[in-house]
């Protein structure tokens, strides 16, 4: 039965400590007035050097162009103009209004950088929750397609969702507390002059979207719970009735997160700009959430076996992971380069303004992540022999989640700070937190049982399980 040492929980509480701390500075040096927004802007300047003065204003017009927290150019889109640009702009201040804009641009810009804290806690609060989500998905998927070679490595997927509960209601309250903040649809004025939001009010209204958020949480995690438990049960029951509860739950759970999911991705994510639309954004984060769940399935049953623990766990079945980090990992690109490029071929304005923003600002992170998501892990996990080496594993899975934190950090950061997103003291702060929270969880989920089931129908099938 697995210990969860001393030494570990003290790293995980002194992680969660210092970025506790982090957050803390993170959230108290956001500028207060717009006086200090500016100060910020000129010490920017002078470090960058004057050039950059005009850099910033216009990566500052083209996050306006996104119409997410922009007053006037919500009007702009109602009167048929779905993208900002800077020749409106010299337009408006021909006529007399560049005063005006200006001070709207500044209280805008005043908006994104006292957004910045909850994005980045938003951020790695959700990369983590989704690791222990995607989880709970393959575990789901492993009984209901009654799999036999992962029965042995339940318990990790179980230990691993422990995290689900606290990381699904942070997140949400995260969203709640932040909404404003980061969804324009919750700001009433601006929703009264746009027209093509007052079509989406139906659905985008704070009533409903917390009602349907309330609903994935809990969903998510009775799940989790009657699934446990019946595999806890399988343990010492006499019959199979444990089993086939799992399996039944398992069914329904499917049909309930492919739904969830995807209403999830719409509501948290997509809605950030909300004129902005892609009928694959559902699949897409859906990849990101099961090939980083996988990848920390696979290093922590690498960590495991280091230790001596899960010693029935043979090679076969780290190389049956390993091939699903790597085929993930490919239908992570296809889905990215499909959205990527039909968008970008057609050209339509209200469509491409979406990547017009991550390619001007965030031009070597955002293909840079394609390297971490893709071309790194096909590399290394390309070779068959080398998906049963343990250290190459676990070099490709941290690839792996790299790049696909990177990825969160771009369904939010552009959208909610425009182009004043980093990775600083926040963003590093957040990481540690949750992952010392995650750690602390997970490692506290292991120890409860023994690593080991029993019962399990498709036991000896993993147990000689070779490939």
């Amino acid at each position: 039965m697995y210990k969860f040492s001393s030494k570990l929980r003290l790293f995980a509480i002194i992680c969660m400590v210092l970025g506790l701390i982090g957050l803390v500075f993170g959230f108290l040096s956001v500028p207060g007035t717009v006086e200090e927004a500016n100060e910020i802007l000129a010490a920017q300047e002078a470090h960058h050097g004057g050039g950059e003065a005009h850099h910033e204003e216009g990566a500052a017009h083209h996050e306006a162009g996104e119409a997410h927290h922009e007053e006037t150019n919500f009007v702009d889109e109602v009167k048929g103009e779905p993208g900002y640009s800077e020749k409106a702009m010299a337009n408006d201040k021909d006529m007399g209004h560049g005063a005006h804009e200006d001070g709207e641009h500044m209280e805008h810009v005043l908006h994104q950088m006292q957004t910045k804290p909850w994005s980045a806690t938003f951020i790695a609060a959700f990369f983590f929750m989704m690791i222990a989500l995607g989880t709970l998905v393959f575990y789901a998927i492993q009984n209901a397609a009654q799999a036999g070679w992962s029965p042995l490595l339940f318990r990790v997927m179980e230990g691993i969702t422990a995290y689900l509960l606290p990381g699904s209601v942070i997140v949400l309250l995260i969203v709640i507390f932040a909404g404003e903040h980061f969804y324009p649809w919750m700001n009433h004025e601006l929703v009264e002059e746009d027209k093509i939001i007052q079509g989406k009010s139906g659905y985008l209204n704070f009533p409903f979207w917390l009602i349907r958020g309330i609903i994935y949480v809990v969903g998510w995690n009775l799940y989790r719970y009657f699934a446990v438990k019946n595999s806890r049960d399988l343990d010492t029951a006499e019959d199979l009735k444990p089993y086939k509860n799992i399996f039944k739950y398992s069914i329904y759970f499917l049909a309930f997160f492919i739904v969830t999911e995807s209403t999830m991705a719409w509501d948290w994510f997509m809605s950030m700009t909300p004129h902005w639309y892609s009928t694959l954004f559902a699949w897409y984060i859906f990849a990101s959430i099961i090939v980083s769940a996988v990848t920390v399935i696979a290093i922590v049953t690498v960590s495991l076996k280091a230790i001596g623990q899960l010693e029935f766990v043979n090679d076969s079945h780290l190389h049956d992971l390993a091939k699903f980090m790597f085929g993930f990992s490919v239908f992570w690109t296809y889905l990215w380069f499909g959205q990527f490029m039909l968008i970008w071929y057609a050209n339509i304005p209200e469509e491409v303004t979406y990547f017009i923003l991550r390619i001007q600002e965030y031009n070597p992170m955002f293909f840079g992540m394609l390297i971490l998501n893709f071309v790194l892990p096909i590399l290394i996990l390309m070779n068959s022999d080398f998906k049963r080496v343990s250290w190459f594993v676990v070099i490709a899975g941290i690839i792996i989640l790299v790049g696909h934190y990177i990825d969160i950090f771009f369904l939010v950061m552009p959208s909610t700070v425009g182009p004043y997103g980093s990775f600083g003291i926040t963003e590093f702060a957040a990481l540690l937190f949750f992952l010392g929270l995650f750690i602390f969880t997970v490692g506290m989920g292991l120890s409860k049982v023994s690593l080991r089931p029993k019962n399990n129908p498709f036991l000896i099938e993993s147990e000689h399980f070779h490939y």
